[in-house]
């Protein structure tokens, strides 16, 4: 109600420029007003509390889902991703471009509604001409060069970091992990491996900027909340919301002819982005007459940010590991699921999943940054179940469920290809299919996938062996141990 005060008192400053104001009150020692100017004033007050709230009460009230994180897991997670994110991708190294989105992204997070909450927001320039950006729960964000040169002023920079965050405010990083893990026991391994989400057992495991793969896949849901609350966070500081609208349409005019800019893929696009973003802004009451575009400190900064060099990003597969890793021990582990067991390298880490089934083995620097920054085996195992009906003595119903496996990879693997068609074999006693593909590999060149399934109670169950194709033969035999080591536990009840 602070406003309301202010307006009030410019009244009484200017009726007492009017004569309408009595004499000071000597026991005070402040001026008092006359009864006929009080009732006035205090009308005219009435009036205004009734009128200001209007604006603010139309708003769309945005709170976070349903989430089993805490926000201090939220930050600690958040911390762990944005360590190896520093790590691995090209940062700017620029102190002034750094500091001046700090300051730009304080300015937002005065406005930002986050409950309370004590989030220790980080701002990174990402030596990137992508456009994109993005920001990992507990308020880590990274803006890419390619989004402050592409923007026309400050605004449309500041809407972009209103927008992500939205993200940390609304907690859609842990929301999304925490749907994907009670739908599927935190995301299927074969998601993971194969240019997916990162798995629960990558991200407290491996605790690197691989996890953003999960905590940066929102929904179209999400997406549309972090623009309406951006939208909000933008009239709140000062700036004019319509930026929000402007910069999606500046996106939308990149995509005529070629592939969308990155933040659009990265960032699925919901329906009506623009006429949402603009019917918020009717809600908040307008424009402001008085709404900030640009800053002479803006321009200085997308000047230096051009004039830095260029870094060369790593495309897909090349965003793998300096050196191969060691080679597969001879002595193995046992690992015992739900539904088998099987023996591994002792030299291999596990990741198992909650749901007892879903497993990867993979040596140290065998899972990689694809490049994209999501998580890729290049030298391991996969064990996916996934479901399936049908006889698993009928050789048609394993081989309908083998090419459904199949096309749900080459789904998210353009580039995948059957090599060898499926042939039939035995494991551990039970009727199989042996299918070789191959497929980009994350560390270069291409990669041999050796596939085999089998159908069980539990559903289609999966052993895919990667290595990259020059390195194959080298892992074939440890492949074979592995598989020999199968066993598959009683029918599930």
């Amino acid at each position: 109600m602070a406003i309301v005060w202010v307006i009030a008192e410019a009244v009484v400053r200017a009726s007492s420029r009017k004569g309408n104001l009595r004499l000071k009150d000597e026991s005070q020692g402040r001026p008092r007003l006359g009864a006929r100017a009080a009732r006035g004033c205090i009308g005219l007050l009435c009036l205004l509390a009734l009128l200001m709230p209007v604006a603010s009460a139309q708003r769309t009230v945005l709170r976070p889902g349903w989430n089993m994180f805490t926000p201090q897991q939220d930050i600690e997670l958040g911390k762990r991703a944005a360590g190896d994110a520093a790590k691995q991708l090209p940062l700017c190294h620029a102190p002034k471009v750094d500091a001046y989105l700090t300051q730009l992204g304080m300015r937002l997070v005065a406005k930002l509604p986050t409950g309370g909450v004590q989030y220790p927001f980080e701002f990174h320039c990402v030596n990137d001409k992508a456009i994109n950006a993005f920001a990992l729960p507990g308020g880590y964000v990274f803006v890419n060069r390619g989004a402050i040169e592409v923007a026309d002023n400050e605004a449309q920079l500041a809407a972009v970091m209103a927008h992500e965050l939205s993200h940390v405010a609304l907690r859609h990083g842990t929301n999304q992990a925490t749907k994907a893990q009670a739908a599927e026991g935190f995301l299927g391994i074969a998601s993971t491996i194969f240019g997916g989400s990162t798995g629960g057992a990558l991200l407290s495991e491996l605790g690197a900027f691989a996890a953003g793969g999960v905590l940066l896949r929102y929904s179209r849901s999400a997406e549309s909340q972090a623009d309406v609350m951006g939208t909000q966070v933008l009239y709140d500081s000062g700036y004019d919301p319509r930026a929000m609208a402007q910069f999606f349409e500046k996106l939308e005019a990149e995509t005529k002819g070629k592939n969308p800019p990155e933040f659009l893929s990265d960032h699925p696009n919901p329906e009506h982005r623009v006429e949402r973003v603009n019917e918020e802004i009717d809600k908040l009451g307008g424009v402001p007459p008085s709404a900030k575009r640009d800053s002479a400190e803006f321009e200085a900064v997308k000047r230096e940010v051009l004039a830095l060099p260029v870094v060369k990003r790593p495309g897909p597969g090349a965003g793998g590991a300096a050196k191969p890793p060691a080679p597969p021990s001879g002595n193995f582990a046992a690992y015992q699921a739900s539904g088998y067991t099987l023996k591994y390298p002792d030299n291999w880490k596990k990741y198992s999943d909650s749901n007892g089934n879903d497993a990867s083995f993979a040596p140290e620097a065998g899972v990689v940054d694809d490049g994209t920054g999501h998580a890729a085996l290049a030298y391991g195992l996969i064990v996916n179940v996934s479901q399936a009906n049908g006889d698993p003595n009928d050789s048609y119903a394993l081989e309908h469920a083998t090419e459904q496996a199949i096309h749900d990879l080459q789904k998210s693997n353009p580039n995948m290809k059957i090599t060898r068609q499926p042939e039939r074999m035995r494991l551990n006693g039970q009727p199989s299919l042996a299918t070789y593909l191959s497929n980009d590999s994350p560390v270069g060149g291409q990669e041999t996938d050796w596939m085999i399934t089998t159908l069980r109670p539990e559903g289609l169950v999966s052993f895919v062996c990667v290595a990259p194709q020059a390195a194959y033969e080298k892992y074939d035999k440890t492949f074979d141990a592995i598989l020999d080591s199968v066993r598959f536990t009683k029918k599930s009840q």
